[in-house]
């Protein structure tokens, strides 16, 4: 046990109450339910998601105005416009078999796989600070971190082949480890809310990286606008499957940092005590376990993993620092690891998802004007379909807790 656990209370003081864990019953329940509910939930968006493609297509439209003479018509419409759409998605993030050579019809898969790779790399981030029962809004702002650290490292050192490459990895998880560990020490040593702490740490990450732009030392030579220099050859990802394709060795690592996390969560005393602290904060400190070291370490794991995902876009994709590097990779992280219910395989499985939402979507609005938007909406309803029962199961709870006690009172009267 630490000694901020065990410090007594000074004089004359009355000591605060030491920090827990501030995840309700509903939210553990939609972060850990069963996978079952997720392929579900999946199932239940796409086939609303079609419904909504189908109500809005021109053919659709038409048809309805003469429903009742010949539904058919109508029926036959929708499927056509929902198949339709949904088919050019897979083709734009799976398989393309209109492709001439077998490298264009695998292209939309090895897109989906780079897109996915800081889905991954930040979704592990959200994730592994859920199990110790820790909001982790910030993935965001650790991504710009990281991603800032290592654009530096890349384009200002000259180091050997390999090397460079991994000084710029290891920049890129120190930066979002320490962006992490702010948070992790506020809330062990403040009891400060890591949501509202997350989040305004998030603003101060986009508007710090956006002053560094304007910077001599990271401005590029000669350009006005704020994007940084490339970085060297020797500080990017080697291509995984050759230079006609943008995927990169980055998605190797997110494969290891999904194994890595996996490995500590389920084989390691550091894993157990972070579950444990998640689990039951008040019952791991009877056990011995230091809560608060709990909070900063998960703080700066999940931070150093959000890092990598900066990672994998300066030195994988972008080649350089931009404002808009993160993207909303770092938002959609949270519905990743939503999706695969905090768990590490299930992370990795829902950035793939994503990422095919993501690479498909373009494909689908190009093919067949649906607009692009539609998959936001999937991706929202994926969301609301995972959230919605936990909820109503709570609200069903308290609204029988409360008949409970209002039938013990009006017994208490009568007696």
């Amino acid at each position: 046990m630490s000694a901020t656990d065990a410090a007594p209370a000074a004089p004359g003081r009355q000591a605060a109450p030491p920090p827990t864990a501030t995840t309700p019953g509903a939210a553990r329940r939609t972060w850990t339910g069963s996978a079952l509910q997720s392929v579900l939930a999946i199932v239940a968006a796409l086939v609303l998601g079609g419904l909504l493609i189908a109500l809005t297509d021109d053919r659709v439209v038409e048809t309805a105005g003469y429903f009742f003479a010949r539904p058919g018509d109508m029926v036959s419409a929708m499927w056509a416009a929902a198949s339709s759409a949904y088919e050019a998605m897979f083709y734009g993030a799976v398989y393309n078999p209109n492709g001439n050579t077998l490298g264009q019809r695998v292209y939309p898969l090895t897109e989906t796989l780079t897109v996915a790779t800081p889905l991954i790399l930040a979704g592990l981030g959200v994730a592994v600070a859920f199990q110790a029962g820790l909001f982790n809004i910030g993935a965001q702002g650790q991504l710009l971190i990281g991603a800032a650290l290592a654009a530096y490292v890349g384009f200002a050192w000259e180091l050997p082949v390999g090397v460079h490459l991994l000084a710029v990895i290891v920049a890129g998880a120190l930066g979002g480890a320490l962006w992490g560990a702010v948070v992790g020490l506020l809330k062990a040593r403040t009891g400060a809310h890591e949501v509202i702490l997350t989040i305004m740490l998030n603003y101060i990450a986009l508007n710090l990286v956006a002053y560094l732009l304007t910077r001599p030392a990271f401005l590029r030579p000669g350009s006005s606008n704020p994007v940084s220099p490339q970085l060297a050859e020797t500080a990017m990802f080697p291509k995984l499957l050759g230079e006609q394709f943008r995927l990169h060795w980055g998605f190797a690592l997110a494969v290891l940092a999904t194994v890595f996390v996996a490995w500590l969560l389920q084989r390691s005393t550091v894993g157990f005590e972070l579950r444990a602290v998640g689990a039951n904060p008040r019952a791991a400190r009877t056990a011995g376990i230091s809560v608060t070291r709990g909070f900063v370490v998960v703080m700066v794991l999940a931070g150093a993993l959000a890092g990598l995902a900066g990672v994998a876009q300066v030195a994988g994709t972008e080649r350089a620092l931009t404002a808009g590097v993160a993207a909303s990779f770092g938002f959609d992280a949270i519905t990743v690891a939503l999706l695969g219910r905090s768990k590490p395989w299930g992370t990795f499985f829902a950035g793939l998802l994503y990422g095919a939402f993501r690479a498909g979507g373009v494909t689908m609005q190009s093919m067949t004007g649906t607009n692009i938007d539609i998959v936001l909406v999937v991706q929202s309803l994926i969301v609301l379909f995972i959230a919605l029962p936990p909820l109503l199961r709570t609200g069903r709870d308290r609204a029988r807790s409360r008949r409970g006690r209002g039938s013990a009172a009006t017994e208490g009267v009568r007696a």
